[in-house]
């Protein structure tokens, strides 16, 4: 029998779409599923509605079991195949307010704060010490299963497991998925959602839709980049400042303007207050989420979990069942995954975690090499793998130094905050966190 263990199952809503997903594919419906977590009610909750969609969508064939804390974490993987991991550590509260109420005192603006910028730094150092004892109990008692990752941030978590466990890994994101029909549908040209091919590579939130064609390999790109320009100059939307990123750089990105925005030193800018309307530059947009998701989670949870005896559900777009099969099954699927480049994309570092194609079949997942970037792309790239390598190493090494530098590197905290500024808001960040992050050396002069 597979066995599948989810972390982080109280994340109920993913959890009801991976391993939805899980009951509806033939070659995994009967696996034993593992939900773990360590917050005993979010843990039940998952549990009585995926006991439900498995009892209404198939027939009770999979096996599902829950286990709770770090003190059941060993027997939940035991004997797993496929890990996937889910977790958030620190919460909304106590750790994401910190991670934007603590930078704004000052005057450093995010949006999302989970990938990068500051908020994406101290998300990952308070993380990663997690993931090595994970990593410790997988290598103990499931050795050859594959990690699964949709934690952000992705790069830095992905990275540091592949790069300093001995677990096979892949980072995955929704992102890739949704970019070429997300665009084409926005820009009027929806009839190529099913009938063009893409070619994307980069990094996690900042791959880029290198080429984009018909059927007939027509180049879709020249009249997106004429409708994206004359969007901009004509209206206010969602997406501006990706579209931007079309006209100054060539190049439509996967992940969202609102992450974007943060992601370099050219929107958010005290300087230029202006910029956030122009632009339309959802400010503080992360914690509004959470808000609105705690709130609503009371409605979502008498439909999925106290009304769940009719509860069905409809396979996703989420690339993990499909990546399971492909692996039981060795009929190939291909993925955009983030691995560790060694050389996939030629202007990129080789420690750098790049999220490119892949090849998944019964051997494991084959990324596929790219060659380099446009000079400008593979530059956006840098100026985010520069902090991503320096906070692993922080974490790695436990230096305050590097969590420095790793801010001192990120692109838009360098752009607003002097040299002082910085080391005084990340050393009021670590106080302010205690017990959710390691002793740090202070091994600065």
């Amino acid at each position: 029998m597979i066995k599948i263990t989810f972390i982080g199952a109280g994340s109920t809503v993913f959890a009801k779409n991976v391993l939805g997903d899980v009951m509806l594919t033939p070659s995994l419906h009967e696996a034993e599923i593992a939900l773990y977590d360590i917050d005993a009610g979010r843990l039940e909750e998952s549990y009585i509605m995926l006991t439900a969609i498995n009892h209404n969508i198939n027939g009770d064939a999979a096996k599902i079991k829950k286990y709770l804390g770090v003190e059941e974490r060993k027997e939940a993987l035991a004997g797993a195949r496929f890990v996937v991991n889910a977790i958030q550590v620190g919460g909304y509260e106590p750790c994401t307010v910190t991670d934007f109420e603590i930078p704004k005192k000052f005057g450093l603006r995010q949006t999302i704060g989970d990938t990068l910028g500051i908020g994406g730094i101290f998300r990952a150092l308070r993380t990663i010490p997690v993931l090595e004892g994970i990593a410790h109990d997988m290598e103990e008692v499931c050795p050859d299963a594959w990690f699964l990752n949709y934690t952000n941030p992705m790069a830095m978590l992905a990275g540091y497991m592949q790069r300093f466990t001995k677990i096979k890994t892949v980072g995955l994101c929704h992102s890739v998925q949704v970019c070429a029909p997300g665009i084409l549908n926005a820009l009027g040209m929806g009839e190529y959602v099913d009938k063009c091919s893409t070619l994307i590579a980069g990094i996690n939130h900042m791959a880029w839709l290198l080429d984009i064609r018909d059927l007939d390999g027509n180049d879709l790109y020249p009249e997106i980049r004429n409708r994206a320009f004359a969007k901009n100059r004509d209206e206010k939307h969602y997406d501006m400042v990706r579209y931007e990123y079309i006209r100054r750089l060539g190049y439509y990105c996967t992940e969202s303007s609102e992450h974007n925005s943060e992601y370099n030193p050219f929107f958010i800018k005290s300087k230029y207050p202006e910029l956030i309307d122009r632009y339309n530059i959802p400010l503080d947009e992360y914690p509004r989420r959470c808000v609105n998701q705690i709130a609503d989670w009371e409605k979502q949870k008498k439909e999925l979990v106290e009304d769940s005896s009719k509860l069905t559900h409809t396979r996703s777009r989420e690339y993990a069942s499909y990546i399971m099969d492909a692996m039981v099954t060795n009929t190939p699927y291909k993925i955009g995954g983030n691995v560790i480049n060694n050389g996939l994309i030629d202007n990129l570092p080789a420690e750098a975690c790049v999220e490119v194609p892949c090849i998944v079949d019964g051997s494991g997942i084959t990324p596929c090499h790219i060659g380099k970037l446009p000079t400008q792309l593979a530059a956006m790239n840098m100026s985010n793998i520069n902090p991503q390598l320096l906070t692993i190493e922080a974490a790695v090494t436990k230096s305050k130094a590097k969590i420095y530098q790793a801010a001192m590197m990120e692109p838009h905290t360098a752009a607003e905050l002097s040299i002082d500024d910085i080391v005084a808001m990340c050393d009021e960040l670590i106080k302010a966190h205690g017990d959710w992050l390691p002793e740090y050396i202070n091994d600065v002069r």
